[in-house]
């Protein structure tokens, strides 16, 4: 099952010091119903869907092989199911359902035997494959984040799966699937690997609580046991018991569905104003070719619900794709990062360590703006490649807050910008948020460039703080970006020949890929110049004293 590894890892410890079952540095498999939940429900379903829409060719073909006299007498006789009873063959044709059953389990068996993974002082590695072999490894100095995922089929049963975030495009390392507790294991043992913590923390647990306490129990009652504790879950909700302190920010389920609903606003003013042109130029080619007002009438009503009917149907999936999305919300502070948990049927916990926020946006459209609603986003690692980016799963990766008031807004500040005091972050609020004061301290644009941006250009501009570079945008939907300094992976101005005339100049900063840009534009040509100049000596003095990303060797040295 296991071979040794190249690594001075003690079976049985972290490299640093502690008790673990899997971060032992041997091979591990992963759960034996991995290949079922990895494609082997939809291959069942596709195989049922064929035999069910051929099986007369299909049985036909069987009796043919071995009863060639009568396979001409199928086609006639009606069902084939009715021909299998009156000749007495239900016992060859359950030993056929049987062997098709131990051939699905034997290669289902063969796939999960060649899944395994191992989790060393510097790795986490995968491979799997049995003609076509794959072997992805993820440093551990590099891992950006360890995100947990419960889909709704295999929540059931109580499995999850975790995908482990590297810093790089398509660079995430998968494992799927293991049992709810020892994912859980897992994942606290990657990111306490990846902080450098000289020693690893480990939960007071039960025995039988323990991951290894399931070795002693026999695989029904594992089963059994997981099939309980995954229906128990989705009734009663995510357990966050090993979540302290519990979430900061409490949603309500009716502001959660409020705020989308009000943002739905915006497809059925969009939807709606396709369908009205749709009806009115029927109106008017009708009317043109002299049809009568009743044959108008119909063929207006025919179109509205045809039109109508599919549009509310993709307003009402959409609005509910997001609210489903978000409810059971959850953020708090852990020892190894911040961890967020969301979603209704399949629920994710995802875990941001320190240091892995590249960006930070507060933002409010103005539909929210009467209710004081705002929402957060990051820029962070995915590992995902150019196009699972674009999926909409991925990009609520980057929502750390679906809706709040102010209040909220500051508290998941504080969490993820550890950085920031409550001081500091209300003085951001202030002059960031809400708007210029009377002595604002951001450089914005200049009234000769107010043509390019009538409603925001008193808004629109940055400020250099010791730790970060603020950006605020906007004026029917604010924006007030937060870039830490020592995440930055460039800054950059630019000038156009129109630029030139008016002695004005672009910026930009640059992040990593994500929902937040650093783009500003018009700002005075000596405030675009101080803003490369100083940005990029104060990145290049922040990159120096940051030490976040090895969040573990600080807790340790101040213990």
């Amino acid at each position: 099952m296991s071979t040794p590894a190249p690594s001075s890892v003690t079976p049985g410890t972290l490299p640093h010091g502690g008790a673990s079952e899997l971060a032992d540095g041997e091979w591990h498999r992963m759960h034996p119903l991995t290949p079922l939940f990895k494609g082997g429900l939809a291959l069942l379903v596709v195989a049922g869907i064929v035999i069910a829409n051929m099986r007369d060719k299909f049985i036909n073909w069987i009796v043919g092989a071995f009863a060639p006299a009568e396979s001409g007498y199928i086609g006639q006789s009606g069902d084939p199911v009715d021909w299998v009873l009156d000749n007495d063959l239900v016992l060859v044709a359950l030993l056929v359902v049987l062997g098709v059953v131990l051939v699905l389990i034997g290669v289902f068996w063969f796939l999960w035997r060649f899944q395994q993974f191992r989790i060393t002082g510097e790795h986490v590695e995968v491979r799997k494959g049995l003609l076509f072999r794959s072997h992805r490894r993820a440093p551990l100095d590099r891992v950006q984040g360890v995100n947990l995922t419960r889909p709704f089929p295999a929540r059931i049963i109580g499995l999850a799966k975790l995908e482990v975030v590297g810093a790089g495009n398509d660079a995430n390392v998968p494992l799927e699937y293991l049992s709810t507790p020892k994912a859980e294991s897992v994942r606290a043992d990657i990111l306490r690997l990846a902080s450098g913590a000289r020693n690893a923390r480990l939960a007071a647990a039960a025995p039988g609580d323990a991951p290894g306490g399931a070795a002693f129990r026999s695989g029904r009652d594992q089963l059994i046991g997981s099939m309980n504790a995954g229906v128990s879950g989705l009734i009663e909700g995510v357990d966050l018991e090993d979540v302290a302190p519990e979430s900061v920010v409490k949603i309500p389920t009716g502001r959660l569905i409020g705020s989308q609903l009000v943002s739905a606003v915006l497809w059925v003013l969009f939807f709606g104003a396709i369908c009205i042109v749709s009806v009115i130029a029927l109106f008017l080619g009708m009317s043109a070719d002299g049809e009568s007002a009743g044959a108008i009438a119909l063929a207006m009503a025919g179109m509205a619900f045809g039109i109508g009917i599919p549009l509310v149907i993709a307003v009402v999936g959409i609005t509910w794709a997001q609210i489903s999305k978000s409810l059971r919300y959850s953020i708090a502070p852990t020892p190894d990062g911040v961890r967020i948990t969301f979603g209704l049927l399949t629920t994710v916990t995802e875990t941001l360590p320190p240091g892995r926020i590249f960006a930070v946006e507060v933002s409010q459209s103005l539909l929210w703006r009467p209710f004081g609603w705002w929402t957060v986003k990051i820029n962070r690692m995915t590992g995902k490649s150019a196009a699972q980016q674009q999926s909409g799963s991925a990009q609520q990766f980057n929502i750390v807050l679906p809706v709040g008031r102010r209040a909220d807004v500051e508290r998941v500040l504080g969490l993820v910008m550890p950085a920031l005091s409550a001081e500091r972050i209300a003085q951001i609020w202030q002059s960031g948020v809400l708007g210029a004061p009377a002595a604002d301290a951001y450089r914005t644009m200049p009234r000769r460039a107010a043509w390019r941006r009538p409603f925001s250009w008193r808004r629109h501009g940055y400020q250099l703080s010791e730790h970060a570079v603020l950006l605020r945008r906007g004026f029917l939907w604010r924006r007030l970006a937060v870039f830490p300094l020592a995440r930055l992976q460039g800054v950059s101005i630019a000038q156009g020949p129109l630029d030139r005339l008016q002695r004005v100049a672009r910026g930009q900063i640059h992040s990593v890929a994500g929902p937040i840009t650093g783009n500003l534009s018009a700002l005075e040509r000596d405030d675009a110049i101080a803003l490369l100049d100083g940005v990029s000596r104060a990145a290049a003095l922040a990159a120096t004293r940051d030490r976040t990303h090895r969040w573990g060797e600080q807790e340790m040295s101040g213990a």
